[in-house]
């Protein structure tokens, strides 16, 4: 089971602040650019497959989680720093060592330590087309950030000049298909821009907290979550990891038409969830599937709509056994109960987090009680999540 050290050291890139040389409208967190990130890569991902080209999600998804982990480390080092560095291989190659020792304490399980080193110090270990469709979303998913940077610092010193070599980073991607569309501002740029918005909305936004995560940050986490307790399954499929990664990162998408309506107001008045359910389809149809191929479009309802239950194609499962039945790569196997834990995990460190700070709430601390109780006895998909939780045993 993925250990506190490191879950730790991922939810510090909630903390990490971006472009902060600039004047910033907003603040510019590395946990909600790692999100859009990811959001951009699935995208491009999918044109890739549209092509006719093999498309190793298993890779991207890796790529994704440990780059996450590796920029927790490295937050210190600017990028225009750290893209000079990176073209002596060798200087690279030492800091990539010295970012796996330093995190390699943390690191109980045996697999993700293994991967984790791999991804460091294998050139080979993604293949050069994963490679470019990570580089492509790192790249937009930056110049997305400079566009709010800009508006606040229309004639600030290089402002043009980092816009000039941005440009050409992003033209240097032009042969994969989705990065040429999101230039020509076709409805991908839409559905981009919309996912974007995510990291303006505040989770808790009643209650005051250390550190504010965002809508669109709280999904990386979550995705990270659920990827980590994905491979603790013995003998997963590839087919199901990648359903529950890409479940945890868009789970809250339809929140970019609702917003974040709090649990208690969803509990506590008769039928309200099931009326918020209704809208977010309705919502969702007019304002968000519109600007996606239509071939995309129920895979992504597969991960917004129902999704923390038990499922595989139009199957749904109440009994986890039931469910083995059907995880193949041949199916479309998906544990939607080790999301919500991974879910509801994630909220509880943003309750805990806070509290440590000093802020403290009755709601806050009715939250990480009753979440951790929620979990007392449970076994989903064969893990014992309250191992997760015990590890904060202070609650």
């Amino acid at each position: 089971m993925i250990n506190k050290d490191l879950i730790d050291l991922l939810f510090k890139a909630f903390t990490i602040e971006r472009w902060n040389d600039k004047l910033r409208p907003i603040t510019l967190m590395q946990m909600d650019k790692h999100a859009h990130k990811m959001i951009i890569a699935w995208c491009i991902g999918k044109f890739e497959e549209d092509s006719g080209k093999e498309v190793d999600w298993l890779k991207i998804i890796k790529g994704g989680v440990y780059e996450l982990v590796r920029r927790s480390v490295i937050s210190d080092i600017q990028s225009p720093v750290y893209k000079e560095l990176s073209k002596n291989k060798k200087l690279l190659q030492k800091l990539n060592y010295m970012i796996f020792k330093e995190v390699e304490p943390r690191i109980r399980n045996e697999k993700i330590k293994k991967e984790f080193e791999d991804y460091l110090l294998d050139e080979d270990y993604l293949d050069p087309l994963s490679k470019r469709i990570l580089d492509g979303a790192h790249r937009y998913s930056s110049y997305w950030e400079f566009q709010i940077v800009r508006q606040a610092n229309p004639h600030g010193y290089s402002i043009d000049d980092i816009e000039i070599q941005m440009g050409k980073d992003i033209e240097m991607l032009s042969d994969l298909e989705g990065i040429r569309r999101l230039k020509k501002r076709h409805n991908i740029k839409n559905f981009v821009d919309l996912c974007g918005e995510l990291r303006y909305q505040k989770r808790w936004g009643h209650l005051p907290r250390i550190p504010q995560t965002s809508v669109l940050g709280h999904m990386m986490m979550v995705a990270a979550m659920s990827y980590f307790l994905s491979i603790e399954i013995e003998g997963i499929s590839d087919k199901r990891i990648y359903n529950n990664f890409f479940c945890g990162l868009f789970h809250d998408l339809p929140e970019v038409m609702t917003r974040d309506i709090i649990k208690p107001i969803k509990r506590s008045v008769p039928g309200m969830r099931e009326e918020i359910i209704k809208i977010e389809k309705k919502l969702a149809e007019e304002e968000i599937y519109p600007h996606l191929r239509k071939t995309w479009v129920n895979e992504l309802k597969y991960w917004t709509q129902d999704e923390f239950r038990y499922k595989s194609g139009r199957k749904k499962f109440a009994k986890y056994e039931d469910f083995l039945e059907q995880d193949s790569n041949d199916g479309n196997p998906m544990d939607g109960p080790l999301i919500k834990a991974a879910d509801d995990f994630s909220a509880f460190l943003e309750a805990w987090s806070s509290k440590q700070y000093g802020i403290r709430s009755d709601e806050l601390e009715d939250a990480m009680v009753s979440t951790k109780h929620k979990y007392r006895e449970s076994v989903i998909s064969g893990l014992n999540i309250y191992t997760l939780f015990n590890q904060y045993n202070q609650v």
